[in-house]
């Protein structure tokens, strides 16, 4: 039948659960609330620089449909727009996750969705704007492949399909995908009552059995089809994938030295040490305490549901338990197997949400019988206030960001006036730097390494790495073009003795000419 638009409108909205929209809702509101600063202001980080403009085609780095995920708010770096696409995803995201885990109770729905749009690795992510939204559609794309497996029979197909889309925007998320798989295993087998018997219970088990292969189904298919157009769009554009994070090793099948056991020992120890070390997941007293609290709550509702569920009278399920336990390190950092080598940026472990998120929904599930609306309670104000503690971390380093930013242009003005003001300087002058700031003449004073230690770029006093990062942010920020040599020139005359016996910036004898080339020295005397 033909509909108005508003009457169109309004059945959509109809069929619309209560909870996704409560869970979209708080996405996008407490998005908002936490990273404004991040929205309105034109605050790149050091990558940033060189993305004002930039097509996203990444397929060098094995990301084939990031140009088309990142196209949708055009190439140019507009954080306002850009971010309200990727707190639209990511409300998509929470609507998805409390399907997949079976979140209803409206406080449960608002937490879940509060820790996924709070954890510091989504401001890291902000401060790579100009590539948000295309993650975001990619962490989205990684939820829908497991919540279409579960829902339908040959849900394996469409899942598949989002997870090769996923990877192709941003492989990082497929551990998102493999940890929403255990858990919806784990719900599948949690429903199991030990306590019955005989053809009844068997039947059960090869049902569950069989629907928990649906999701090994996806992975397999979603990889193929994720290397399979991988390998067609780079013969298609004649490119090769690149060295970058160690990601020509998916192909080549390059790992440490060690072997397998080398590269899942390293998976332990990392998964250790950046749960317990990392500075992120707990960085105070109160985090503390509110992950100790979620973590005993859970403990609790894990034992409760055994009691229930007389799990204690087949030995089977703590099997299943303990494997899934030790197999968590492993899944969680499986971009570890994709690339061993690879720099482990903070925007890379989103997937540690997940276990806070999961241990939420399983206490809001148990039935409230007795004592139980306790841990609800112990649930529900842990999560709060690790909300509350994560929002904080978010908005100092969205500080210190904006202080890298406003140190940075005090900086290059002084610098780009030396550098007019020298005898000699014609525009277009080739210019040899290094690029980095030395703390002799310019000691650090960025009050938020404590908290941005493992931030990556929001640490710091200066935006400035490289001769690139100078050229860009005088060229955006100052309008002034320099003609800065790329960094291969720069082997040569950085171990010269003319350019050894230079003073370092500001000092007198910091920029000179010679031999028709401007030598600048940004960097520390000794060396």
């Amino acid at each position: 039948l033909m509909m108005s638009p508003a009457e169109t409108f309004r059945w959509l909205y109809g069929k619309v659960k209560r909870e996704w929209k409560l869970a979209f809702g708080t996405c996008v509101i407490l998005g908002l609330l936490i990273h404004m600063p991040v929205l309105v202001s034109d605050i790149p980080n050091h990558d940033g620089l060189d993305s004002m403009y930039f097509d996203q085609n990444m397929i060098t780095s094995g990301r084939w449909f990031l140009t088309i995920a990142c196209g949708f708010s055009s190439y140019f770096t507009l954080p306002w727009l850009i971010g309200l696409l990727g707190l639209a995803f990511l409300g998509c995201t929470a609507a998805a996750l409390c399907e997949l885990l079976e979140v209803r109770k409206d406080w449960a729905v608002v937490l879940c969705s509060g820790l996924l749009v709070s954890f510091p690795a989504l401001s890291s992510t902000f401060a790579y704007v100009f590539t948000l939204d295309g993650y975001m559609l990619a962490l989205l794309l990684a939820v829908l492949a497991v919540l279409f497996t579960k829902k339908y029979k040959f849900g394996f197909v469409p899942g598949a399909m989002c997870l090769a889309f996923s990877m192709g925007t941003y492989q990082a998320y497929l551990a998102v995908t493999m940890i929403l798989s255990v858990f919806a295993v784990l719900m599948l087998f949690a429903d199991t009552n030990a306590g019955e018997a005989g053809e009844k219970k068997g039947a059960a088990l090869k049902v569950q059995f069989m629907a928990a292969l649906r999701y090994f189904y996806m992975g397999v298919l979603g990889a193929v089809l994720y290397y399979v157009i991988l390998q067609v769009l780079l013969k298609v554009q004649g490119k090769e994938l690149a060295g970058y994070q160690g990601i020509n090793g998916m192909v080549s099948g390059a790992s440490t030295g060690g072997g397998i056991l080398s590269v899942v020992g390293n998976m332990y120890r990392d998964f250790l040490g950046f749960t317990f070390g990392g500075n992120v997941l707990f960085q105070n007293i109160f985090s503390v305490l509110a992950c100790m609290v979620l973590v005993l709550a859970v403990m609790l509702a894990v034992f409760v549901l055994m009691v229930e569920r007389k799990w204690w009278k087949n030995p089977v399920c703590f099997v299943i338990i303990g494997v899934v336990f030790i197999s968590f390190p492993m899944i969680t950092n499986i971009i570890l197997v994709i690339s061993p080598n690879v720099t482990y940026h903070l925007l890379m472990r989103y997937q540690w949400v997940l276990y806070l998120i999961g241990g939420v929904a399983l206490v809001s599930n148990l039935k409230v019988t007795g004592k139980r609306y306790l841990l609800q309670w112990a649930a529900c104000l842990s999560a709060s206030v690790l909300i509350f503690c994560y929002g904080v971390t978010d908005n100092i380093a969205y500080s210190n960001l904006q202080k890298k930013y406003e140190k940075t242009y005090a900086y290059c003005v002084r610098l780009l006036d030396r550098i007019e003001q020298t005898e000699g300087y014609y525009q277009g002058i080739p210019i040899a730097m290094i690029g980095v700031v030395g703390e002799e003449q310019y000691p650090v004073t960025d009050l938020t390494l404590e908290v941005t230690s493992n931030m990556i770029g929001m640490g710091g006093d200066y935006l400035l790495y490289t001769g690139n990062n100078y050229s860009a942010f005088m060229k955006h920020y100052l309008g002034a073009t320099l003609n800065i040599l790329p960094a291969e020139a720069m082997a040569e005359i950085y171990y010269s003795e003319a350019y050894i016996g230079m003073d370092t910036f500001p000092g007198e004898n910091s920029i000179r000419i010679m031999d028709g080339v401007m030598y600048v020295k940004t960097e520390n005397s000794g060396r």
